[in-house]
């Protein structure tokens, strides 16, 4: 054994007297309706998937006052818009409805979206945003909700709703062109149980 060798091995410590590496934090969130501030941060989750997969067809970056626009479109037709945040503040990802249609009778029908930071994947956070969802648009009085997703590269996304009572009711092939491919979507629908009774999306203009 070379000299050096020998004192390194000779300087280590016992392994009860060796300084323990401080244990992860675990994972929490917190889940609470979207406020102004969260803006900045959830545009910065979408166009990780704007600019990086086919989960999304926007090929363009959105700006700090297109999501202000869509927060506040929901907040005043009363639509869930929900956000996890870290303990230390930090915005983990968000998900929301929009309305099915403009037309005035899909007033009792949305399409939902989930959207998760990259430190945020794989640790449960999908399911609980999409649970909340649920119970929040079940609050509102939404009747059904349906998912539109990508038949490529979103196969967790589908898996979490099937896991969660949603049954694929159609696909369209090669409806989207993204990243020199073409792309299909998978509908997904979930019927609710509404627990409060009103009219919905009473200002959206009929086409």
């Amino acid at each position: 054994m070379l000299q050096d060798e020998y004192d390194r091995d000779r300087r280590r410590l016992p392994w009860h007297l060796r300084r323990r590496a401080e244990p992860e934090a675990p994972f929490s969130f917190d889940i609470r309706p979207a406020e102004l501030g969260d803006v900045a941060d959830i545009r910065e989750i979408y166009n990780h998937y704007v600019t990086n997969s086919v989960v999304t067809f926007d090929e363009k970056k959105w700006s700090v006052a297109q999501w202000r626009d869509k927060l506040s479109h929901a907040q005043k037709l009363g639509l869930p818009f929900l956000v996890a945040q870290s303990p230390s503040g930090q915005i983990l990802g968000y998900a929301y409805v929009q309305p099915l249609s403009s037309k005035s009778g899909y007033r009792y029908s949305v399409e939902d979206s989930i959207y998760l930071g990259q430190a945020a994947t794989g640790k449960g956070l999908g399911k609980a945003l999409l649970v909340a969802l649920i119970e929040a648009c079940e609050q509102a009085g939404i009747r059904e909700m349906v998912a539109i997703i990508s038949d490529r590269g979103a196969e967790a996304s589908v898996a979490l709703h099937e896991k969660l009572g949603f049954v694929e009711v159609g696909r369209m092939g090669r409806v989207g062109h993204k990243f020199g491919r073409w792309l299909g979507t998978i509908y997904l629908q979930k019927s609710l149980n509404p627990v409060k009774k009103r009219g919905l999306f009473g200002r959206i203009r009929q086409n």
